[in-house]
């Protein structure tokens, strides 16, 4: 019987930036837990590779290529799937990134931050992250009564850690809307909660943590020093939260709340 608390059938899941490594992992435990599963996302290679990849393990999933920074795209996407698959009921945010030029150096000048990078971490993170994809999905899901919002937020969306300072105030906006949202439809059978992870190497951090040979860089092992299990997370470890999250059932009661994923980093202060 408790298993039934986390069986997803009969679900359409959505995961909006499916295609990179954490939201691909994400898009896998929820297809594994019975989900029928949307993958959205700008490069249809990985798009097409993903399904392939839950297709081949025995699950349903299909692709959709799509520009989460602009409206109609997303309602255009939306309207497949449920032709495909029925409304959605499951939506996992996890777009985002950062880039180099929103990033302060040590040394650097925070007053010289150029103001179009900073906006456009912005857009990528709570715009398009966030903001547009809970719009478009959250009025179908309001207009059944039911559903699960994901946001994907960040360690650095608590803790403003050096340097990535656009991408830590991005990701502190994703978990402060995804408080407001869950306030705003609480009663209205919408949960809306955020994942923090702490740090785990994908594409868009790898030559950050770790040097050409394979060892880890000085911010590499400045970070797992401060990691109180003493390494970085696999993605698979983000299934667990994700299916609880995501199943009515097993969190009807859990809305608003910001779940971290960091394996102890935060709870080492010095």
């Amino acid at each position: 019987m408790t298993n039934n608390l986390f069986n997803l059938e009969n679900e359409t899941a959505v995961v909006i930036g499916g295609t990179g490594v954490l939201g691909g992992s994400m898009a896998m435990a929820l297809a594994d837990a019975g989900a029928r599963v949307a993958v959205l996302g700008r490069n249809e290679e990985r798009g097409r590779q993903r399904v392939d990849e839950i297709e081949s393990a025995g699950g349903m999933a299909m692709f959709q290529a799509v520009d989460a920074l602009d409206r109609d795209s997303l309602v255009g996407a939306r309207e497949v799937i449920r032709e495909k698959f029925g409304p959605v009921s499951v939506l996992v945010n996890a777009a985002g990134g950062n880039r180099p030029d929103a990033t302060l150096p040590p040394g650097s000048d925070f007053c010289q931050l150029p103001l179009d990078a900073w906006k456009s971490v912005f857009d990528l993170n709570l715009v398009g992250g966030v903001l547009l994809p809970c719009q478009v999905f959250g009025e179908q899901m309001v207009a059944a009564n039911q559903g699960s919002i994901i946001n994907i937020a960040s360690m650095s969306g608590m803790i403003p850690l050096s340097r990535v300072v656009a991408y830590s105030a991005a990701k502190s906006a994703v978990i402060n809307l995804t408080q407001f949202l869950a306030r705003e439809w609480a009663t209205q059978g919408v949960r809306v909660n955020a994942i923090s992870p702490g740090f785990f190497p994908a594409d868009q951090n790898r030559a950050l943590l770790f040097n050409d040979d394979g060892t880890y860089s000085e911010r590499g092992s400045q970070i797992i020093g401060h990691t109180a299990m003493g390494r970085f997370g696999e993605p698979a470890e983000l299934s667990g939260a994700t299916i609880w999250l995501a199943a009515s059932r097993a969190s009807s009661f859990v809305t608003g709340q910001n779940i971290v994923v960091d394996g102890g980093f935060s709870s080492i202060t010095i």
